[in-house]
């Protein structure tokens, strides 16, 4: 079952769903896009209600091209409903809700940072989960990218390292990559059904789950402002972050597992030095040569079989 799904895939998506590599770099660079906004809407919209908006909006766009894979698999949706909630709660719900909620009282270049030890969480759930131990050249590919990270965020200087802090809006967003190690993790127990089938019940799911949240935090006088920025922002994170995300890094997953596809986290900080550069008018320097180029031998060490 699981090769047709994965043909099926494969075939919808062409030549693209068969790059896990180029899946998850992708989703990466969305990821560090999501971030960086993040950031800059607070004040515009509170962070539940901009997770509610992220999964129900991204739900509402692929409805349309999932519903007859949806209809079809419906028999095995309900009869795995326990792990399709999980996955819902755990990957959409929660752990989106955290990370927006901490960049409420944190910096992106804090945001950014947090998500190189993501890898390590989902090394510690894949061994609680399934007792999978990193090979050793898997843990050295997760060292090298994350020096790599270490040298783009201190800007080659321990001494910036040094002057970074953190509140309760890092914590925060501590527990929300903890709780993606579990999804990321746990994603090899989802049932054997269409790819888009799996991402519109996660997403509506994950939406549905918001609703009381959502209504507890505008009735405590948190208001969402209507403008062109977050609109455009509401548009952006329903599609690339979200629909696009998600679809590319669960086919990624499914490719090559796991803890193989961990280390293209640390990517986020690479694309997110790099969006700073190009939208932010930022100067390239040495160390974030320095700095791509250990992430990307590190990844390049760690997804070598």
């Amino acid at each position: 079952m699981t090769s047709v799904q994965e043909t099926r895939a494969g075939r919808r998506g062409g030549w693209l769903f068969d790059q896990p590599y180029l899946l998850l770099s992708l989703t990466s660079l969305f990821w560090a896009g999501n971030t960086v906004l993040g950031r800059f809407i607070v004040g515009h919209v509170p962070p539940i209600t901009l997770a509610f908006i992220r999964w129900a909006g991204a739900f509402a766009i692929l409805l349309p091209f999932a519903a007859r894979h949806l209809a079809r698999d419906w028999p095995m949706i309900r009869k795995h409903a326990g792990i399709m909630a999980l996955l819902a709660f755990t990957g959409f719900s929660v752990y989106n809700t955290l990370a927006y909620y901490g960049l409420q009282y944190t910096t992106a270049i804090n945001g950014l940072l947090l998500q190189s030890v993501s890898p390590l969480f989902v090394a510690m759930w894949t061994f609680a989960l399934f007792g999978d131990r990193l090979t050793l050249r898997q843990t050295a590919g997760i060292c090298v990218s994350l020096s790599g990270v270490f040298v783009i965020v201190c800007h080659g200087s321990l001494a910036v390292l040094r002057t970074v802090e953190f509140n309760r809006g890092d914590i925060c967003f501590l527990i929300a990559l903890v709780i993606y190690g579990f999804y990321a993790a746990a994603l090899r127990k989802r049932p054997p059904i269409d790819a888009l089938s799996f991402l519109a019940a996660g997403m509506g799911g994950g939406a549905l789950m918001l609703i009381p949240a959502m209504i507890i935090e505008l009735a405590s006088g948190r208001t969402v402002v209507f403008d062109a920025e977050s609109i455009a922002s509401f548009a952006f994170v329903c599609i690339f972050p979200s629909l696009l995300g998600y679809l590319f890094l669960n086919r990624g997953i499914e490719l090559i597992g796991a803890n193989r596809a961990a280390p293209f986290i640390h990517l986020v900080p690479v694309f997110g030095s790099a969006l700073a550069i190009v939208l932010l008018g930022e100067q390239f320097q040495l160390y974030h040569a320095v700095g791509y180029a250990l992430v990307f031998a590190g990844i390049t060490v760690a997804t070598k079989r």
